[in-house]
């Protein structure tokens, strides 16, 4: 089945790696060094696609709390990424977006990996709009233990001005 299409370089370049090994691998670690704070839990894309993202995140000890399970805020940045890649994967070049709040839920201790799966309308946004992002991540039973909604606030891209 054909993918939904979309000329954000990001996604663009998701497709090229993709199919290759380690293509997913190399693709997460772009987008770290892109945006190094979330490295820090070592993410994986495993999809991505206009409309959808799914991330995983082992559970190692450098993101574990003092109970040993993955901690709260070491799911928040699952969600943020998993959030930020769909909305940069849905939305058309001359859009831009940027995170504006989340509400999230710890719903269970997460004591296995991790895996994060964000869904957005693909739309275009021709006004500035607040646009929800669901993410929900599920441990390795399939057991949802956080829920979130990102807020994404997305504008036009400001026009280029012209030489003078």
């Amino acid at each position: 089945m054909d993918q939904p299409q979309s000329k954000r370089r990001a996604y663009a370049i998701y497709v090229k790696l993709a199919d290759y090994p380690m293509g997913k691998w190399l693709f997460t670690q772009l987008v770290c060094f892109q945006a190094p704070y979330f490295s820090s839990i070592r993410p994986l894309f495993r999809t991505l696609q206009p409309g959808r993202a799914t991330v995983f995140m082992r559970k190692r000890r450098r993101v574990q709390n003092h109970i040993g399970t993955i901690h709260a805020l070491a799911m928040g940045n699952l969600c943020e990424l998993a959030a930020g890649l769909v909305m940069e994967s849905s939305l058309d070049t001359d859009t831009r977006w940027i995170p504006r709040g989340m509400n999230i839920e710890y719903l269970a201790k997460a004591h296995t990996d991790v895996e994060a799966t964000a869904t957005v309308a693909v739309q275009p946004w021709p006004e500035p709009a607040d646009v929800p992002v669901a993410v929900s991540v599920k441990n390795r039973r399939g057991e949802e233990v956080v829920r979130a909604v990102i807020k994404m606030y997305v504008s036009p891209q400001p026009k280029a001005e012209a030489p003078q």
